[in-house]
């Protein structure tokens, strides 16, 4: 009886098999992909079944992009000279948050933060600020917001308020990673999910921002859920609940209804699902004059919101697989009228209001595409094929006339539905052919403008611009189309060039 030996099969490591090309190595030293690219080769993953085939470019970017974080995560901690025993216990770190730093950070979220999300009452924030010495739960909430304007605000700090002087060399997203690490940590010896607070719903909130401005998507959703869920808990959906306190009452319903808003905004951009529904009253934050202006953003951007409901977001979801055609155009028209010519808002509201409006009608359009209601010789336009064409005109125009710091101080969720509302404006480009206007900007100007402005704006240059270069030369490719790349793109295309040159 004759034996075999049996040859082990050849595995492609972690980046080659993520990338979907041929892994050239021995299983030993780092292949020859890897190291072109400037990746660590790892043979990690567990072996999964094929699946469909996506951008390569994107993935070298995206890989690049995690080892990078991951080199942070494992190192920064030691390199700062923290003590490592912490980590397995739910002690402080001695000196991490010094009292001059949170000063700061309050400070730059009442200026640009709050009128967007007035969740915190400057009588209770400075209160909790106080009590952090004794209140574990009031440290990590602390932590959980300086955090959060660093990471997702780009606030920066100067290098006397750090807790050690070799922070100074590190990013303002790197020093906030920190105080996050913390903060988690730190939080793990609090029952906060058995007894819920308005105060931990508060930390799962800052939680939720700072993962999302990290690109840590599946964490930041997982914290949503967190806090939607122990906002439940303690009946905040529920308008009987809202009798306490009058200084948190509001910011309480404040708190809700922001809760309600990223819920939808996850749903359309992420297909999930909705747990939080219309019942309570709309905020009223009478205590301070200045307040009322950005109260009735806030109710604008409610409003905004409510046409996305259960039974919108199931279509969306394919729960419920047909749309009626008369239904979806009242929903759009609602979307295109809800905000008037003129806003009595902050700065900061405009922009958010303007951008997540014309995102909307994106995404509603979007819908009618996959629900086969888009036709060329439709009689409203919002169910034509040229509709992104007239959303991204209308939004450049405003972009304009916003400050650059205006729009940044929204972080990543400002970028992402402005890259949503790109990408979709670059796919009707290469499908529909157009006809050159000598004296009128068309939609390929439209494409470039966009570029132009996230070269411009924070969190936009690393990530989107790169990405929406990338797709531009995939879907249609500018020379075919006769785009010419705004100058800002060249380096970036230069870039993706020769990563697809190496695959």
């Amino acid at each position: 009886m004759s034996s075999t030996t049996s040859t082990p099969v050849k595995r492609a490591c972690d980046s080659c098999h993520r990338r979907k090309v041929k892994c050239i190595g021995e299983g030993t030293n780092s292949c020859k992909n890897c190291v072109s690219a400037g990746l660590a080769c790892t043979y990690n993953a567990i072996p999964q079944k094929k699946g469909p085939k996506g951008s390569r470019a994107k993935v070298l970017s995206e890989l690049r992009e995690n080892q990078r974080n991951a080199q942070f995560t494992t190192g920064l901690t030691h390199e700062l000279g923290f003590d490592s025993r912490l980590a397995a216990t739910f002690a402080r770190t001695p000196g991490l948050l010094p009292l001059a730093l949170v000063d700061r950070c309050f400070d730059f979220f009442f200026a640009n933060v709050y009128p967007s999300q007035p969740i915190l009452h400057r009588q209770r924030a400075q209160e909790t600020v106080m009590s952090i010495e004794h209140s574990t739960e009031a440290y990590c909430m602390v932590l959980a917001l300086c955090a959060y304007v660093m990471i997702q605000a780009n606030m920066s700090v100067p290098p006397e308020l750090l807790p050690r002087p070799e922070m100074a060399q590190l990013p303002n997203v790197s020093i906030g990673h920190v105080l996050l690490e913390e903060a988690v940590r730190v939080r793990k010896g609090l029952d906060y999910l058995e007894i819920p607070s308005h105060t931990s719903i508060l930390t799962s909130w800052f939680f939720y921002g700072c993962h999302f401005g990290l690109g840590r998507d599946n964490t930041a959703w997982s914290c949503l859920r967190e806090a939607t869920t122990q906002a439940q808990l303690l009946g905040m959906h529920d308008e009987e609940s809202y009798k306490a306190d009058p200084l948190d009452i509001s910011r309480r319903r404040v708190l809700y209804w922001l809760l309600f808003i990223a819920e939808r905004t996850h749903a359309l951009h992420k297909h999930r699902p909705i747990s939080l529904f219309a019942t309570i009253h709309p905020p009223s934050l009478n205590e301070f004059p200045e307040d009322r202006q950005i109260a009735s953003g806030l109710d604008l951007m409610i409003n905004l919101y409510k046409p996305v409901d259960e039974t919108l977001v199931n279509i969306w979801n394919k729960v419920h697989p047909h749309a009626n055609p008369t239904w979806i155009a009242q929903v759009q028209k609602q979307l295109s009228e809800a905000l008037p010519s003129y806003l009595e808002c902050t700065e900061s509201q405009a922009v958010d209001l303007r951008v997540t409006q014309q995102w909307l009608r994106t995404m509603l359009w979007q819908l009618c595409v996959s629900q086969g209601l888009v036709s060329s010789v439709a009689a409203e336009t919002a169910m034509t094929f040229k509709y992104p064409i007239e959303i991204s005109r209308d939004l450049l125009s405003m972009t304009h006339q916003f400050s650059q710091h205006a729009m940044e101080v929204h972080g990543v969720g400002l970028i992402e539905k402005l890259f949503d509302i790109a990408c979709c404006l670059t796919d009707v480009v290469a499908c529909i052919p157009f006809s050159p206007d000598t004296f009128a900007l068309g939609p390929r100007d439209y494409v470039s403008r966009f570029l132009t402005l996230f070269s411009a704006l924070h969190g936009g240059q690393t990530r989107y611009l790169q990405l929406l270069v990338a797709k531009v030369s995939e879907v249609q490719g500018w020379s075919m189309n006769g785009l010419p790349p705004p100058p800002v793109a060249l380096s970036v295309l230069a870039e993706k060039t020769a990563d697809f040159s190496t695959l």
